[in-house]
């Protein structure tokens, strides 16, 4: 069933190519990307089960054999990358057509959201799904356009500004990014990865690090690990509430699964690792302090976002199967959280007026079903047992106490503090947001006290969606780790990734 493997990529083009021809018909606009983003889920799901049952599945686009042509290979961290980030963006997609409808403009919506939503899908799928290293910069440049349009939708001159940082810091990378290509096919004739993995075992030492620090500090950047990550903060909180949820759950994590694949595969022997480490402890802790010092829920959020990067990134440093196994698990954990707290945000933001601290208040009594649907998530993110968040963090540091070292042992520490302080800016936002007197501008509504009115449904359900997802993520977290250790084991042996593409041996 290799058929499957492209439909991620080839049924949200599909779906933006048929909106963009609707673009005088929202509500078939609105039909037609629901059902892309319903079929993109379930072909993945078919995706991780076969990968579970039967390994990678291969497919050579326009049937050129590899390493002629450009090749889609799905394995287990890709089909479970592509499961969940589909999830997440229906749920966005649901609660951005209820956005609407509350607002009065599901009539006339801005006829480009729809095809654009669905190519930041496209491109999303893509990058999980290449084979190539050059297929996996057109997903990123894909990536790049409809997220600067998305950003940037309103044209306010606070998303036009944060739009341009964001633009100039992505193309930065993609120049670095598009360099490291060059030199790597001018030292080794190809770019398909599998291919890769055999060939830059042959290069002169020197060589080989330059390649691996101009791929990690592309990626590092589109990941928004420290120093890279200045950027993040300033840009995403701007968007309106869906674009910055599905910006803050995918986005980073794309650059996160970059460095996964190519470090494993391209770069197994770790010669970087105590670079990665420094650099992962320096994400949590600076991320975090970043995240305390905030009076905005956006803004803390996207610190918190940061932070988080680093325990994903301390993972891909141990370099050993309990660590990656624990970072993919983080992976999807984080991609899941990060994005029901901005749903979350928006909803506070459209009950209290305001995402500002000092501007709310109360919020735990006159909206009780929001305050369940932040404090959750809210919990999850701090690590608090028995959620998922707990078991990832255990997992990974765990994992570094198995690895041992005087450097493991500080990031170790650092990812305590960090999980410490996390804990203290979500209460914060819990006691100012939630729990103290309502601040005299914030809107009431005294006929329905618990803010029922002022909550459209369709922003709602897709929140309680991926709220219980999260909870989900626990209660299945047996298997899903079950899942997550052949995943890494596969990414240390590279074997089955390569015998997939190149069944007689790579040549």
């Amino acid at each position: 069933m290799t058929f499957l493997v492209p439909l991620p990529v080839v049924i949200p083009l599909l779906g933006a190519a048929l909106t963009l021809m609707m673009a005088r018909r929202p509500a078939i606009q609105r039909t037609v990307s629901l059902t892309a983003l319903v079929a993109t889920l379930a072909v993945s799901s078919m995706l991780l089960a076969l990968t579970v049952t039967e390994g990678p599945q291969v497919v050579a686009v326009g049937g050129w054999p590899p390493p002629l042509g450009i090749v889609l290979i799905a394995d287990k961290l890709a089909a479970l990358m592509l499961v969940v980030s589909t999830a997440v963006t229906l749920c966005v997609l649901v609660y951005s057509i209820g956005q609407g409808s509350a607002d009065g403009d599901e009539e006339t919506p801005m006829s480009v959201y729809h095809p654009t939503y669905l190519a930041l899908t496209a491109g999303v799928t893509n990058a999980f799904l290449s084979g190539d290293l050059f297929n996996l910069y057109v997903g990123f440049e894909i990536l790049l356009v409809a997220s600067y349009v998305l950003l940037t939708l309103g044209s306010t001159e606070n998303r036009i500004r944060a739009g341009t940082t964001y633009v100039v810091v992505s193309l930065l990378s993609s120049v670095i990014f598009l360099s490291a290509l060059g030199l790597v096919y001018g030292a080794t004739g190809t770019l398909n990865m599998a291919q890769l993995a055999g060939r830059f075992d042959e290069l002169p030492d020197n060589l080989r690090l330059l390649l691996q620090g101009m791929l990690l500090l592309a990626f590092g950047i589109k990941a928004a690990v420290f120093p890279l990550g200045a950027w993040l903060p300033d840009s995403y909180p701007t968007a309106p509430a869906p674009v910055t949820a599905v910006f803050a759950g995918l986005l980073t994590k794309v650059g996160v699964y970059a460095i996964i694949r190519t470090e494993t595969l391209l770069f197994p022997d770790g010669r970087i690792g105590d670079v990665l480490l420094v650099i992962s402890l320096l994400t949590m802790v600076i991320g975090i302090l970043g995240a305390v010092a905030q009076s905005d829920i956006k803004r803390l959020l996207s610190f918190t976002l940061i932070s988080h990067i680093g325990y994903m990134l301390f993972g891909v440093a141990l370099a050993t199967e309990a660590g990656l196994s624990a970072a993919i698990f983080y992976i999807a954990h984080h991609i899941t959280i990060q994005t029901t707290l901005f749903l979350a945000a928006g909803l506070v933001e459209r009950r209290g007026g305001s995402t500002a601290l000092e501007r709310l208040g109360g919020l735990g009594k006159i909206a009780p079903v929001l305050a369940v649907l932040f404090f959750i998530p809210a919990l999850n993110l701090a690590g608090i047992p028995p959620f998922s968040g707990y078991l990832g963090k255990l997992g990974l540091l765990q994992a570094g106490v198995d690895a041992s070292g005087p450097l493991v042992w500080a990031v170790v520490a650092g990812g305590v503090l960090t999980s410490l302080l996390t804990l203290y800016a979500i209460g914060r936002v819990w006691n100012l947001a939630f729990w103290r007197t309502p601040h005299p501008d914030m809107p009431r509504d005294d006929a329905d006290f618990d803010g029922g009115a002022m909550l459209p449904k369709l922003m709602v359900a897709p929140t309680i969606a991926l709220v219980a997802f999260s909870v989900a993520l626990t209660v299945v977290a047996g298997p899903l780790f079950a899942v997550t250790s052949e995943a890494a084991a596969d990414l240390i042996t590279r074997t089955p990734y390569i015998e997939a593409v190149f069944p007689d041996g790579a040549p």
